[in-house]
């Protein structure tokens, strides 16, 4: 990637903000896009440049991230609908498509070789690390495509993220760890949840268990960063509820291809699903434990309850 050369980010949520910020720190020019004329305009207060559509973004920028929430926005914003056109017919031959979003591996496989149709690199590149990672641009990145798709992500890589994990020379190898990684992260969460409930319904004080918690064998990353968004009674959301039904959705869906039983996470996706029934999908996802709540009979610390729009994480 040269110089000359613009970035384009789409999607200015939680996560596309702050590679967005990353990468203008790292001095490159950065143009982003949003159906959020707010976020467009944060952006732009903090020196980046916005646009009005994914098209035009397309018309100045050789790469461009897709930082969306799943296929069905990646498919909108690429390849466009009845009302609007995509922006991949308006990239220049040998531009670069850096897809963030978490997807089932066939459909990132899919993308791959449909923009190779269209004379366009991509790279399958979904991302984990949080919005305060973002913001430092320390994600991790989970990658595979070309070597000339990493050569030309080379320097936008280097400016979002502080591990870039290459897992393949064609897209889907990806999205295949990313779904691990979900997984993982959607039991724990779950499993955090419960533990908690367990402890408070048992009387004892939250903030002690949380102590006695992170400093045993029962602890995990999930434990310690979710546990205190319950105990403050903060719900705001850093990564939703209907994230994770969206993410353990895919995760049983590409299980049941495979013929491969995952009764822990179909037991978590059902907790998930039961707090969005609940009205609590686009709160942060430890109010999974709000279900335990209304059913066991005790009381959690005073909540938050005003959501704001989320953005992808974990």
């Amino acid at each position: 990637m040269t110089g000359r050369e613009r970035v384009g980010v789409v999607g200015l949520g939680a996560m596309g903000m702050g590679i967005a910020r990353s990468l203008l720190r790292a001095g490159l020019e950065v143009v982003g896009c949003d159906v959020s004329a707010e976020a467009c305009r944060t952006f732009e207060a903090e020196g980046g440049r916005s646009v009005a559509s994914p098209q035009e973004l397309a018309e100045s920028c050789s790469v461009v991230l897709l930082v969306v929430v799943n296929s069905a926005q990646v498919e909108a914003v690429l390849f466009g609908t009845q009302e609007q056109p995509g922006l991949a017919g308006r990239l220049t031959p040998g531009s670069l498509v850096v897809q963030c979003a978490t997807v089932a591996p066939a459909y990132a496989a899919s993308l791959g070789e449909r923009l190779a149709g269209m004379g366009l690199e991509c790279l399958d590149a979904p991302i984990s690390g949080g919005a305060a990672k973002a913001n430092r641009g320390e994600l991790s990145v989970m990658a595979s495509g070309s070597s000339q798709a990493f050569a030309k992500a080379a320097t936008v890589l280097e400016g979002m993220a502080a591990t870039v994990h290459h897992l393949g020379d064609a897209p889907g190898a990806g999205s295949s760890v990313k779904l691990v990684n979900q997984h993982l992260a959607g039991v724990h969460i779950a499993a955090a949840a419960e533990a908690m409930a367990l402890g408070l319904r048992m009387g004892i004080d939250g903030r002690r268990l949380y102590e006695v918690i992170t400093q045993s064998a029962g602890n995990s990353w999930m434990f310690e960063n979710r546990v205190p968004h319950i105990l403050d009674g903060d719900y705001t959301p850093l990564s939703a509820v209907d994230i994770f039904v969206k993410d353990l959705n895919i995760v049983h869906d590409t299980g049941r291809e495979l013929r491969l039983a995952m009764p822990l996470a179909a037991s978590a996706l059902q907790q998930f699903t039961a707090a969005s029934g609940m009205g609590l999908g686009r709160e942060d996802d430890a109010a999974v434990i709000k279900v335990y709540e209304a059913t066991a009979g005790f009381s959690l610390p005073a909540a938050n309850d005003a959501c704001l729009e989320a953005g992808e994480t974990s």
